[in-house]
């Protein structure tokens, strides 16, 4: 009986370890199953790396794109010469002329001023700058014939007119105030500065002049290029 009982024993032990080894054959297999799936994700990740690569790949082409503008940048440069060119030739004026100013007059009487007036106003349109100085000529058509203005002041230095812009001349006159027809007036006559061309404007002021000479020194006075004003 003693015998059987070890030998019974013995066989216990024996399968005791015969399940302790599978079950640490079961762990080592389970730990096993983890690495490979590490090896996966470690080589997933490396594919992820290759596609980053890709992606600057493609940067290095945007690069590219951003240096091929430099050929219009210069050929903006080609072309700024002539465009300083313009803008150089337009700052040149000459002469002003008849024909590229547009000439008016206008009524500049006060009630109380000793001497009628008006204006006359040369408005540049030639499109350009131009060059004016002195005086306009300015002709009274009337009744008894043509009556020229007398030139009064300095004439100034010369001025450039800027395109669109507009420079004005005083001319003064003395009022009818003899209570009878006097000298009808019927249209004014202007001539530019150092031109010969003139154009005929309706007379804006008073209808007419005292008659004959007072020999108070009564007569038709023009200022120089920028003297409108008040008369009086």
């Amino acid at each position: 009986m003693r015998a059987r009982k070890l030998t019974f024993a013995a066989l216990a032990l024996a399968a005791g370890l015969s399940l302790t080894a599978c079950q640490n054959d079961d762990d080592a297999a389970g730990q096993a199953d983890p690495s490979s799936g590490s090896s996966a994700s470690a080589a997933s990740s490396s594919g992820g790396g290759s596609d980053s690569g890709g992606s600057d790949s493609g940067g290095t082409d945007e690069s590219g794109g951003k240096d091929s503008p430099a050929p219009d940048s210069a050929a903006s440069d080609s072309a700024a010469p002539d465009s300083a060119g313009g803008s150089g030739s337009g700052s040149k004026g000459g002469k002003c002329t008849t024909d590229g100013l547009k000439i008016t007059a206008l009524d500049t009487f006060i009630d109380g001023d000793r001497d009628g007036s008006i204006a006359v106003a040369l408005t540049n349109t030639s499109g350009a700058d131009c060059v004016i100085s002195g005086f306009v000529g300015v002709d009274l058509k009337t009744n008894a014939g043509t009556i020229s203005a007398t030139r009064k002041g300095d004439p100034g230095d010369p001025y450039t007119l800027k395109n669109g812009k507009e420079i004005d001349s005083n001319v003064n006159y003395p009022l009818n105030k003899t209570g009878g027809s006097g000298i009808r007036i019927t249209g004014l006559v202007v001539t530019p500065p150092n031109e010969t061309k003139s154009v005929t404007l309706d007379w804006p002021g008073r209808s007419s002049l005292p008659a004959g000479d007072s020999g108070n020194g009564d007569q038709v006075l023009v200022g120089p290029i920028g003297s409108a004003g008040q008369g009086g």
